[in-house]
């Protein structure tokens, strides 16, 4: 039998304080939003939200479920707001495990998506953040590292520079993967991937629930389907984006951009695309790699 993983490290980064978790008191019913990052978090968090809240409107989704491990707010602001929740606490991080406090009753869904995807999603993150992003990540006393900077203006600049120093300037996408990979079989952590949830929103909510033990009120069913579409959360965007977007230029409609996969095969050249699959291959290994890539669906991962 899988035994559940042991803390091994600290991560510190422009975002990155993995200290909070050394500190944090998990309750039994907790529930932990994992992903890289750009890989359908904040769609995985309104999902659990409105689950939870039987298809409710007007859900702070951002404020209830913060980023633990980003290092602004500082621990000792954001553990006692955590504490202070009163309803089943859905928290989100971007951890590998290896740098996270894993409890054994605790839920755990992990979510996700191709690496190219990541990365468009990922550059217009970065592109319009504006100088309150850089400001609050570089300046706020604590950073370990350098700085972080603005992206070069060619995405496919972007992706290389990314691809090459292992997720720069953010952090390494085959870790985080490979981590929660290779726990992917204990009874506590459950598997969705971005591609299903285009697919079939509808079927891979109604797997999220069950994981949670949550009963779904079929009277709300309609709701909490029209509430987790992306046309709902993108005209909704401040109440899902961290600040109401305040850190991106256009607000919080940027930051929820398009949900849209395989812009980059109209930019990416062909010997791109060989490298970054070779590169998926070599640190993921052929299962995982091609789960990534595609998805759950024929591959049997859940």
């Amino acid at each position: 039998m899988q035994t559940k993983p042991v803390k091994k490290r600290e991560l510190h980064n422009h975002h990155f304080d993995s200290t909070i978790w050394n500190d944090f008191q998990f309750r039994d019913d907790d529930i932990v939003i994992a992903t890289y990052a750009k890989s359908g978090t904040t769609w995985m968090q309104q999902i659990v939200a409105q689950l939870l809240f039987s298809g409710a409107e007007g859900l702070d989704v951002a404020e209830m479920s913060p980023w633990m491990d980003l290092r602004v707010p500082p621990k000792a602001i954001k553990i006692p707001a955590v504490e202070a929740q009163t309803h089943r606490r859905f928290l989100k991080t971007h951890l590998p495990v290896d740098a996270l406090v894993v409890s054994d009753q605790a839920k755990y869904i992990y979510i996700g998506r191709d690496g190219r995807d990541v990365v468009w999603s990922l550059y217009n993150h970065h592109l319009n953040a504006n100088q309150a992003w850089y400001d609050a990540l570089n300046g706020t006393p604590g950073r370990v590292g350098p700085a972080i900077e603005p992206p070069p203006e060619s995405i496919s600049d972007y992706f290389d520079q990314w691809l090459a120093l292992d997720g720069f300037p953010f952090w390494s996408l085959w870790e985080n993967v490979r981590t929660w990979w290779d726990i992917r079989d204990l009874p506590n952590v459950h598997f969705v991937h971005f591609a299903d949830l285009k697919a079939d929103m509808a079927v891979e909510i109604r797997r999220i629930a069950d994981f949670l033990d949550i009963p779904v009120d079929e009277d709300k069913w309609a709701a909490i389907l029209h509430h987790c579409s992306f046309d709902y959360m993108k005209a909704n965007a401040t109440r899902s984006v961290p600040l109401g977007g305040a850190f991106w230029e256009g607000g919080a409609e940027t930051f929820i951009h398009k949900g849209v996969n395989g812009r980059w095969r109209e930019v990416l050249a062909a010997e791109q695309v060989a490298a970054y699959e070779q590169r998926a291959l070599a640190e993921l290994g052929e299962a995982c790699a091609d789960w990534l890539a595609h998805g759950g669906r024929g591959t049997g991962v859940r």
